[in-house]
Order: structure tokens, then sequence, then C-alpha cells
């Protein structure tokens, strides 16, 4: 079992800044492919960013060169920077752990509000 808990969402004005972050629990943090998903009111759940357990990263292309992604395996965090925000990126964003065998966990997700 692995729990995550996100944290670092709020408000911020078009073209601000937020950093998510995800900590999770687990003795094998390392061997897990960690990811950021959002939905949109209405809409389906998206990947935004992936980075796997051998740092290999991919995005979406809607944020690609305004997010970034990166993992701490010693803290066992999993963050989101993003820059340039605009009100598209409006959503609640959750993290994803999956596992080499043993499935995939998500955490509760947090509100992300970008006025115009």
């Amino acid at each position: 079992q692995v729990h995550l808990a996100e944290s670092g969402g709020g408000l911020a004005q078009a073209g601000g800044s937020l950093r998510l972050s995800c900590g999770a629990s687990g003795s094998n943090f390392g061997n897990y492919d960690m990811s950021w998903y959002r939905q949109a009111p209405g809409k389906e759940r998206r990947l935004v960013a992936r980075i796997t357990s051998a740092d290999i990263i991919s995005y979406d292309d809607s944020v690609k060169g305004r997010f970034t992604i990166s993992r701490d395996n010693a803290l066992q965090l999993v963050s989101l920077q993003m820059n340039h925000l605009r009100p598209e990126d409006t959503a609640v964003y959750y993290c994803n752990a999956q596992l080499p065998v043993g499935g995939t966990y998500w955490g509760p997700g947090t509100p992300v509000s970008v006025s115009s």
C-alpha cells in the first residue's frame, strides 16, 4: 500500500507560478514511476507530466516549457513547478504512483485555480 499526499495548490494569477509537491509512503519510492494528472471541471483526468524510476521525463504538450517535474528519492517527494500559469491550467491536480508490480495509487488531489 502506498499513500500519497499532495500540497501546494491554491490561487494564482495568469503568468504566475505555483509549486506542487507530493509525498509518498512506502519503502521502494525509487522504483515508482511518478506522475501528475489534472482534471478540470467537466473534463476527464489527463496526464500532465511523468518521471519514471529511470528519470525519464515526459510532458503533455500543453505544459511543455512551462512546467517542470522532479523527484527526490531520499525524501520520497515528487514536485511539479508550474510557471507562466494560464487560466486553462485550472484543475484539481493529482499525484500518481505506478509500481513495477502491485498497481497504481492516487493522492486525494490539490486544487489549482488561475485567474485571468
